[in-house]
């Protein structure tokens, strides 16, 4: 897994992208604020646009599909699954597979949909971040064909890099990644809505309780992620015989806490 991004890959790579909504916004946002982007955004809400040429000076911005992916190194299309054929139709006359990588960030429209839409030979991707790209703090996955160049393969790494951590898989586990870290994003959310819930029952007010949630998860994972312990080698650290914390994880235990997580990423592979 890579967590940071190697600038001499990325640096001013022109990209388009495609799509402008809740996780196309989150990746422009992201790209945009790392200054190591040349990003031309393709929507056609032109309110959208305009927040962000009111945001951002450098931006491009179009409403015209066709003209936005004509001079991209990259083309990331990051609309919803079942208006991607009608895009690749629209865009296909303007596109050079000889020297353009094309990004699907559609859930479930690999590069195998992406060739066969567009044609065998080309540098097809499919990837998967989640909407905390925004803020440098996506888990990102990423796959492609298997005639994509290593070259090609850190352009994309790197690029979607600049939005947090990135891990290239095989195309086949994009979809438990996806589970884990992009609908996986909304479950860590409930979890604090229940933390939250739980302390305003014990007497905090709300927007207290959410503040303690949040900090609680945040020293959790900065634990976890500096000493590298195993989590339950970190949870003995704060157990000790008969006390608090032990009853609080066989509560958890007895409700089928872990068995409803596991079920919850399963869930949405069937």
């Amino acid at each position: 897994m890579r967590a940071k991004h190697d600038k001499t890959h990325t640096t001013m790579t022109k990209v388009t992208l495609i799509g402008a909504g809740n996780m196309g916004g989150a990746l422009a946002h992201g790209w945009l604020k790392s200054g190591e982007v040349n990003l031309t955004i393709a929507d056609k809400n032109e309110r959208i646009l305009n927040l962000f040429k009111e945001q951002y000076k450098d931006v491009k911005t179009t409403t015209d599909n066709r003209s936005a992916v004509q001079d991209a190194n990259i083309v990331a299309i990051v609309v919803k699954p079942w208006l991607m054929d009608k895009v690749l139709d629209e865009i296909r006359p303007e596109l050079d597979l000889d020297r353009q990588i094309i990004v699907s960030d559609a859930a479930n429209y690999g590069t195998d949909k992406l060739s066969s839409k567009l044609g065998g030979a080309g540098q097809y991707f499919y990837v998967i971040p989640n909407i905390a790209a925004e803020y440098g703090s996506s888990m990102s996955f990423v796959s492609h064909n298997g005639q994509a160049t290593e070259q090609n393969i850190n352009s994309v790494m790197n690029l979607y890099g600049l939005c947090g951590a990135v891990m290239e898989v095989q195309e086949k586990q994009v979809e438990a990644g996806m589970m884990m870290a992009s609908c996986g994003i909304a479950y860590i959310m409930r979890m604090v809505r229940a933390m939250t819930e739980g302390g305003v029952e014990m007497g905090f007010y709300a927007q207290e309780a959410q503040q303690i949630a949040i900090q609680t998860m945040q020293g959790a994972v900065s634990l976890l992620r500096e000493s590298g312990l195993h989590p339950e080698v970190a949870i003995d650290k704060v157990t000790t015989p008969g006390g608090v914390t032990i009853k609080g994880l066989n509560e958890l235990d007895r409700m089928g806490f872990n068995a409803a997580v596991v079920s919850c990423f399963k869930a949405g592979m069937k």
